[in-house]
């Protein structure tokens, strides 16, 4: 199984079943950890103190609350059957035997979230039916020896893991690096509110979003966690899961900034 480093490729291997009236886009897919803006983070607490600020070094990004501080050196997720549904219209039902002509997926892949500086990065971009699409759904994946030999072959280092994060955590200035990992194994979905529309002969593009400032939060969201400490088995593990499960979204971004086209400002 090929893997995607930073700039890298969601689906390389996406089979799309269209209908068959040859109407067809494009959908190109872009990854993002840039943070929402203020408004809905400011709802996890009502003291601007207890949220963290995010700023950027090099290629790394750095959560701050408090007196403590994560560096994020590289996020890499195992991501697979990601599928991109289109709302129900009575062309596409029309097909028969067509049940597939909304959606397409893929196996296991691997892929990094751009940090530091960088907004989005375009991963792929495949043929679609002209229409609307109003649902993204895809699965965190713990990797199987059994079931993805060929993914684990490439990248050994993944077995029984679906999420891997290196870095560095500060508390009070006492540094020290850290790898996490997590064995989180779950089907996400995300609602697309307008939903996302493709025009024959044109292409738009749709933006995964992680907020990584918030994976590290305590269960009152008001400190950040050492990393380490929610690795399995881990003091902190299952508040990390919970947090990395709500931290997604995705939204149309043509101009691949990271930031929802609807409303520019989130």
């Amino acid at each position: 199984m090929r893997t995607w480093p930073r700039v890298a490729a969601l689906a390389l291997a996406a089979a799309l079943t269209a209908c068959s009236n040859g109407n067809t886009g494009a959908v190109s897919f872009s990854l993002s950890a840039r943070r929402p803006p203020p408004a809905p983070l400011a709802a996890l607490s009502a003291d601007p103190a207890t949220m963290p600020t995010i700023s950027s070094a090099g290629d790394s990004t750095i959560i701050t609350l408090g007196n403590d501080t994560i560096i994020l050196r590289s996020v890499e997720l195992v991501l697979r059957k990601i599928e991109l549904k289109k709302v129900e219209t009575t062309a596409c039902d029309d097909v028969p035997g067509n049940g597939d002509c909304e959606e397409f997926e893929t196996g296991a892949v691997l892929v990094s979230l751009p940090l530091g500086a960088t907004a989005a990065t375009t991963e792929v971009t495949v043929d679609a039916p002209a229409g609307l699409y109003d649902k993204l759904e895809f699965e965190i994946h713990k990797v199987d020896p059994s079931a993805d030999a060929t993914f684990l072959a490439a990248h050994p280092g993944f077995d029984g893991i679906s999420i891997k994060v290196t870095g560095t955590y500060s508390q009070a200035g006492t540094r020290s690096d850290f790898t996490y990992t997590t064995a989180l194994d779950a089907s996400q979905e995300a609602v697309l509110n307008p939903p996302l529309p493709v025009a024959s002969g044109s292409a738009a593009n749709l933006t995964l979003r992680f907020d990584v400032s918030s994976w590290y939060l305590n269960a009152g969201k008001t400190a950040l966690v050492n990393p380490a400490t929610a690795n399995p088995g881990g003091a902190n593990e299952s508040i990390v899961n919970d947090n990395i499960k709500q931290s997604f979204e995705a939204f149309k971004d043509d101009n691949h900034d990271g930031r929802d086209d609807v409303n520019e400002g989130s």
